[in-house]
């Protein structure tokens, strides 16, 4: 099955010389939750512009559902919904109308009943006849997404949707989220809560100066470059790690009470056994141990740094 989105040789550079975007290839399946991570000022907003028909691009090419966001731009555009970083909404006008107005906006009949299903699932019913410039941060950002899905598009775009959204109403975003990719919308993020790409994305891409580094399952992603750590809680407190034990790169915890070991998930050998056995003839005894895996968080930092 042809990919929803495809990107072929995308560049782009704006008038002052600057780079944004290196030569970027990239294709998107229809229905996975697609998360687009990377430090500020990594090309990822920039990306999204393009896609969504914003920026031009310098070069290279661009579809959506198999049309091409500059040859066929209304067809490329009225599969997209975007819920962009800044809060611009109409601060006079009802919530039901200003969503409603998005939804004409391409050319579609009204549809009240699916107006009304939009904010029900956003929790802003309550809200429908209330003034944008009465709501809070967060209601403001759902009238976002509500403006977004007006139109029923195949793709949604979220561009960090949850910035400034307290806890409770960040849940209730992502069940959305979790209930349109269920009905089979695409749906592209990028975020600074690295927790929440975890938890909710399919697939990851982590894009670095302009550049993409890497894409990956997220599964295959946190077996293949997650790292585990053997935390060994001391019975006395060491001053400083035995010269013996320098081959095993161990870190030892300020308090000197802990003996943190870190090993590849996938070697062939974990070390641990050899560990012990130097933990033992250096009289080095241990009361409990634990054992944690490294975090997609952990990852990412590790591809940015090594990518400078």
């Amino acid at each position: 099955m042809a990919p929803i989105i495809s990107i072929s040789s995308l560049t782009k550079t704006y008038a002052s010389g600057f780079q944004a975007l290196k030569r970027i290839d990239l294709a998107i399946d229809k229905g996975e939750i697609f998360a687009l991570l990377g430090p500020n000022g990594a090309g990822k907003t920039t990306l999204i512009s393009i896609v969504c028909g914003i920026v031009t691009p310098s070069t290279g090419t661009v579809t959506v559902g198999g049309h091409d966001i500059l040859n066929d731009y209304r067809a490329a555009r009225s599969l997209i919904g975007l819920v962009p970083q800044e809060l611009h909404t109409d601060a006079f006008e009802s919530v039901w109308a200003t969503v409603s107005f998005s939804r004409g906006l391409f050319g579609l009949p009204t549809d009240p009943d699916h107006i009304e299903q939009v904010l029900k699932s956003l929790s802003l019913w309550d809200k429908k006849d209330s003034k944008i410039m009465t709501l809070s941060g967060g209601m403001k950002r759902r009238v976002l997404i509500a403006k977004a899905l007006a139109h029923e598009p195949q793709v949604l775009f979220l561009d960090e949707p949850t910035a400034g959204v307290d806890v409770e109403l960040r849940k209730d975003m992502w069940n959305v989220v979790r209930a349109l990719r269920a009905s089979g919308v695409t749906i592209i993020l990028t975020t600074h809560y690295i927790e929440e790409a975890e938890e909710m994305a399919d697939r990851i891409g982590v894009i670095n100066k302009g550049e993409i580094i890497l894409t990956e399952r997220k599964a295959e992603l946190m077996q293949k470059l997650g790292k585990k750590a053997l935390t060994l809680q001391l019975h006395r407190e060491l001053a400083a790690i035995p010269e013996d034990l320098a081959r095993h790169k161990l870190t030892l915890a300020p308090s000197g009470k802990e003996l943190i070991y870190t090993y590849d998930t996938q070697g062939e050998r974990t070390g641990i056994t050899a560990l012990l056995d130097d933990l033992a003839r250096n009289n080095i005894r241990f009361r409990d141990l634990q054992t944690t895996q490294s975090s997609l968080e952990d990852i990412f930092v590790g591809l940015v740094r090594k990518d400078r």
